[in-house]
């Protein structure tokens, strides 16, 4: 391992601890194969499947394999703008809902920004299980040092996906906290505590992943 991979191993056993004191279930993996096949270990067979977008999950193989072997709930299968909506209405009934995060402080607060909600809003209520996988690179000192990564770092990036959005960040790079109709910064959540106590499950992976 490199000086920053054995740095994020031993911040690793930090983090997991940190994470169990918010009565969610952690764990911290080397790399994107540990964290394909903890995921999938975590997720009861007889479950329906959902999941915010991520590229985390589809870096580390997820969503695929996911496909594979559960019945799912995917919004990319609406032809319409109006079917993908309702998907991501029924995504919120599923039993086990995928997800990353935008950052993560060192004490387990788990900072996540979202243009429509549907991503943050199955992370508080409706799926039983809650898994968010999460690359060291998103790790931040303090929660405050994760909002200023969310909005300065992993917004801009996001916002470069799509060719259309006309946000400020689109253009510039970095967050004008605007009021753009395209907004993808409109709804913002800290996680601090998982209730029921171990509905939430982290994952640390020890490499980068996803922006």
């Amino acid at each position: 391992m490199n000086p920053l991979e054995i740095r994020n191993s031993k911040l690793g056993v930090q983090l997991v601890k940190a994470l169990h004191s918010r009565k969610m279930s952690a764990y911290f993996v080397e790399n994107k194969k540990d964290a394909l096949h903890l995921a999938l270990s975590l997720i009861p067979e007889d479950h329906i499947v959902s999941w915010g977008g991520s590229a985390t999950l589809k870096e580390i193989g997820l969503i695929e394999e996911v496909k594979k072997s559960f019945m799912v709930i995917d919004r990319d299968m609406g032809q319409t703008k109006e079917d993908k909506t309702q998907l991501m209405r029924q995504a919120l009934l599923a039993d086990t809902f995928l997800t990353s995060a935008n950052a993560l402080s060192e004490d387990g607060q788990i900072v996540n920004i979202d243009g429509t909600g549907n991503r943050i809003a199955a992370t508080i209520f409706g799926p039983s299980n809650v898994i968010f996988v999460i690359g060291m690179n998103k790790v931040c000192k303090t929660v405050d040092d994760a909002w200023s990564r969310a909005r300065n770092i992993a917004a801009p990036a996001n916002a470069q996906r799509f060719e259309d959005l006309g946000t400020p960040c689109s253009f510039n790079g970095t967050c004008s906290d605007c009021k753009s109709e395209n907004c993808i910064c409109a709804y913002m959540l800290t996680t601090r505590f998982s209730k029921p106590a171990h509905k939430i499950k982290v994952i640390l992976v020890n490499e980068p992943l996803g922006f």
